[in-house]
């Protein structure tokens, strides 16, 4: 039995006929860069997460890089970021000549912890590394804005999160690559991922839960001002017009035809949430019984889309074998993240030390994903959870 860790193919089974429909429509139209689906799949997208506005662009990356730029981050600022997520988070604020300062997380939602963020905050104010673990930098930072991420399709601790912003006067970017259809109840009422912050963002990289064809991202917003600022970013700062440049910008814009692939997912996509809430629970009670695997969970009012089906072994040892016993039975699996951030070579320069970033260090150790989409059958969960029984 071959078992993909996503399965792409069966997905394409439900919608090939509306993705062709679509795609063939914007290969008569010829208009292939900034063409009426996107401006459908940003009204579409925007009313679905709850926001007023949404800005199509072409990678998650872009979308973080845009929205930092939309709100003025460059050099001399820090940008609290969590250690513990993929490289994009902090890169685009090294880019821009702003400075990442790392976060460490909550050891059971993996996402950014809300009093360690208080602390750092703290530290940067006073210039203070003994406060907290701070990066080597010239000159006194200014805290700016914060990047929580929404790890492995789990939202953040927003209420905390804003309210530690509020207090410092930061800006909130939500990093919601990996959490697009993701909900919490707040106040009585459901927030849906990329809702919240002033600008959120998001990706459609193939193996997002929702996901196109190629590269792709999202910005959300509710301030209009925030919303022209973007667009002029996304299109090389352009003003009135594409020959009058009010800013410095980048090549952003979201292809039309991956914009046509998303419009044809997006309907289906509320079944997918469902479906991988049932692959959940399986993996849930097929795994309970496995001694020394710490199982993915979500806080109560919490929805996750589960991105990735991460599992924490005993140590690193202990994981070695378990991914052993998986390449055995057949079972193709992954590590995000095996080195955290702040110990990559890319950041060498802000000298964090081991040690800096415990929590993080040792998820990092220990954490392994296996196979999680909509298409995951009981049968096939079976083989996986015996294959880790070994």
């Amino acid at each position: 039995m071959s078992i993909p860790f996503i399965d792409l193919k069966t997905q394409y089974s439900r919608v090939a006929g509306n993705v062709e429909q679509g795609l063939r429509a914007v290969l008569e139209s010829g208009a292939f860069i900034n063409g009426p689906d996107v401006v459908r799949l940003e009204k579409r997208l925007a009313e679905y997460c709850g926001t007023r506005y949404a800005v199509g662009c072409a990678s998650g990356t872009d979308a973080l890089m845009m929205a930092l730029m939309a709100l003025g981050v460059g050099p001399g600022d820090a940008v609290f970021c969590p250690p513990f997520t993929f490289m994009a988070t902090a890169e685009v604020v090294a880019l821009l000549g702003a400075t990442p300062v790392f976060v460490d997380i909550d050891s059971k939602t993996y996402n950014i912890d809300p009093a360690q963020l208080e602390t750092a905050i703290r530290a940067v104010e006073a210039d203070d590394a003994k406060l907290y673990p701070l990066p080597k930098h010239a000159g006194k930072l200014t805290p700016k804005a914060v990047i929580p991420v929404d790890l492995f399709g789990l939202l953040a601790d927003y209420p905390e999160l804003l309210s530690v912003a509020a207090k410092h006067g930061l800006y909130v970017i939500e990093d919601a690559a990996q959490a697009f259809g993701a909900t919490m109840e707040l106040g009585g009422t459901t927030r849906r991922a990329c809702s919240f912050g002033q600008i959120a963002c998001t990706s459609f990289f193939p193996a997002k839960p929702l996901g196109c064809y190629g590269d792709g991202g999202m910005c959300f917003t509710d301030d209009e001002k925030l919303l022209e600022l973007l667009q002029s970013v996304r299109v090389h700062g352009q003003g009135t017009d594409k020959y009058q440049n009010v800013r410095l910008g980048i090549t952003g814009r979201l292809d039309t035809m991956q914009a046509a692939i998303l419009m044809a997912k997006m309907d289906i996509f509320e079944d997918e949430v469902l479906l991988r809430q049932g692959v959940a629970a399986r993996y849930a009670e097929l795994l309970a019984a496995i001694p020394g695997l710490t199982l993915p969970s979500a806080p109560a009012g919490h929805l996750s889309v589960y991105a990735q089906y991460s599992i924490q072994a005993e140590s690193t040892a202990h994981r070695t074998q378990l991914l052993e016993k998986l390449a055995k039975a057949g079972v193709p699996t992954s590590i995000y993240y095996p080195v955290p951030l702040h110990l990559q070579p890319a950041y060498a320069n802000l000298a964090y030390a081991v040690g800096a970033m415990p929590v993080s260090e040792a998820v990092a150790g220990r954490i392994f994903s296996i196979p999680m989409h909509p298409y995951l059958t009981a049968e096939v969960q079976a083989e996986i959870a015996k294959g880790l029984a070994g």
